[in-house]
């Protein structure tokens, strides 16, 4: 199938990642450094993005795309390791928290975010949240401090809106690392309502 599809002259990208955000069509990433068509198939050719690159690095081509073969949606994300993931329905005594990295997301991330998956999962394990609506304060801090405490999980990453009312899961997080007697290492990502990451550490 021939298509007009975006090229990128690698020589000349910095990696700035402006045209990723031009990308309404969700194909461009920055991979090693540099602008990468990932979906060439959905590349609407429109060429939206080669006005956001400041060094003229984008270009329109005419070529051949071999069609995608179609798969379950689920195989385009990182397989989740276990279910339930919501924190109220989840037991912190279950097997697949030993010794895991641990994500805590607001629910809205996930959705905002649209490299979620890629960015965050990998082999961690996840949990999600809503501070303002669960109404489970006190519920979600004993969880935690378990999963601390006795899951042993090695690390807990905190992901959460830049909107107020997520505050709150950071402070839940707070409570459950002083409570529990064994420490482990916390981060904190805070997502744009545009689903940029705005802060990490």
């Amino acid at each position: 199938m021939k298509r007009t599809i975006i090229k990128i002259n690698e020589n000349l990208c910095t990696g700035c990642g402006a045209c990723v955000k031009g990308c309404h069509a969700g194909v461009l990433q920055i991979v090693n450094g540099k602008a990468q068509v990932t979906n060439a198939m959905n590349c609407d050719g429109l060429g939206v993005c080669i006005g956001e690159c400041p060094v003229g690095a984008i270009t329109l081509e005419e070529r051949e795309i071999e069609p995608l073969k179609e798969q379950p949606c689920c195989k385009t994300f990182t397989p989740m390791r276990k279910f339930p993931i919501q924190l109220r329905l989840l037991n912190p005594d279950a097997p697949f928290l030993q010794n895991t990295d641990l994500v805590l997301a607001a629910d809205c991330t996930a959705f905002v975010c649209s490299d979620f998956h890629h960015r965050f999962m990998n082999d961690n394990s996840l949990v999600i949240a809503c501070p303002k609506l669960d109404n489970a304060k006190e519920l979600y801090v004993a969880k935690l401090t378990a999963m601390i405490e006795y899951s042993t999980i090695n690390s807990l990453t905190v992901i959460m809106m830049e909107v107020p009312c997520c505050g709150g899961l950071w402070h839940i997080a707070e409570l459950a690392q002083e409570k529990a007697k064994r420490k482990v290492p916390v981060k904190k990502v805070i997502v744009g309502i545009d689903g940029e990451m705005l802060d990490f550490k």
